[in-house]
């Protein structure tokens, strides 16, 4: 299945996204509000009983959130392809790098991302995100993919200049509306073996970062492993496992994102994940008017 969350009217729900439109599950299933809820019953065999209904809106009338819009932690995975290690001059870590996004600093899909007035170095990063379903506690790596609920795109949007006051990633990784997320979820009865899916990055139209999934340097499973070890892992929570190389800091000259630009990311058997760019400034001229 493919499972969105989204607003209708300018009301919040989430459903089931296939070839006619979208089924609104949250209207269906009343007791269990959004997909975060949904996860923690443990109900997506439930959700998978809608999969015949018909759908209730065309996917053009929905404006898609955050996959998961209110996350209990996001996990961000730093130099996680080798390519990436090699073009920034990190040696391969023993342990994975790990830094926080606020669910605050994330876009659904079509959603503009924004570049803050306080910089100018606005870099993409396409990334694939791992959704928990089920909770756990120092998850073995070979238990890990039991507890996985899908995979969505990601685009890790970065203020490389905070990112580097020092050695702290955050600041640089949680302005407003910096972090794209969607459009959907791919349930794992889909993507049985996610390593061979392929990780695309577009800016205008111009492939600008490309990979397998099988190049990370720690792969799912590590991740899962190691992250629980340190913290309960719970449904909804969100692992982006890494960006490869070819971002736009390690360009000559480096690529920034800007007002104007289009920025899509692309993982095979998921699908594109694209946002418009917008500089703060314009974005508050807009609302005011």
């Amino acid at each position: 299945m493919k499972v969105a969350s989204f607003t209708i009217s300018g009301t919040a729900s989430y459903g089931i996204v296939t070839d006619k439109g979208v089924i609104d599950a949250g209207k269906r299933l009343k007791a269990i509000p959004t997909l975060k809820a949904l996860l923690a019953k443990g109900s997506l065999d439930e959700l998978k009983k809608l999969t015949g209904e018909k759908p209730d809106y065309a996917l053009a009338d929905v404006a898609l959130l955050p996959t998961i819009p209110d996350p209990d932690k996001i996990f961000c995975i730093g130099v996680n392809y080798a390519t990436h290690l090699a073009e920034s001059g990190h040696p391969t870590p023993a342990h994975p790098m790990i830094f926080t996004r606020f669910a605050n600093s994330q876009v659904g899909h079509g959603q503009p991302m924004i570049r803050p007035l306080e910089s100018e170095r606005f870099d993409y990063e396409g990334e694939m995100a791992v959704i928990i379903g089920k909770a756990g506690r120092r998850i073995s790596r070979e238990a890990a993919l039991g507890h996985v609920a899908g995979y969505a795109c990601y685009n890790d949007g970065s203020i490389r200049d905070w990112q580097r006051h020092t050695s702290q990633f955050a600041p640089g990784k949680n302005f407003a509306g910096t972090g794209g997320f969607g459009p959907w979820m791919v349930t794992t009865d889909e993507l049985t073996d996610v390593s061979k899916q392929t990780l695309i990055t577009r800016l205008n139209g111009v492939e600008v970062q490309k990979a397998p999934i099988s190049d990370l340097v720690f792969d799912v499973p590590a991740l899962i492993a190691y992250c629980s070890t340190f913290t309960e892992l719970v449904p909804g929570d969100v692992i982006v496992t890494g960006t490869t190389g070819g971002v736009g800091a390690y360009r000559t000259p480096p690529l920034w994102m800007k007002g104007g630009d289009t920025v899509e990311i692309e993982i095979s058997g998921i699908g594109i994940l694209s946002n418009p760019v917008k500089d703060e400034g314009s974005v508050a001229a807009t609302r005011a008017a």
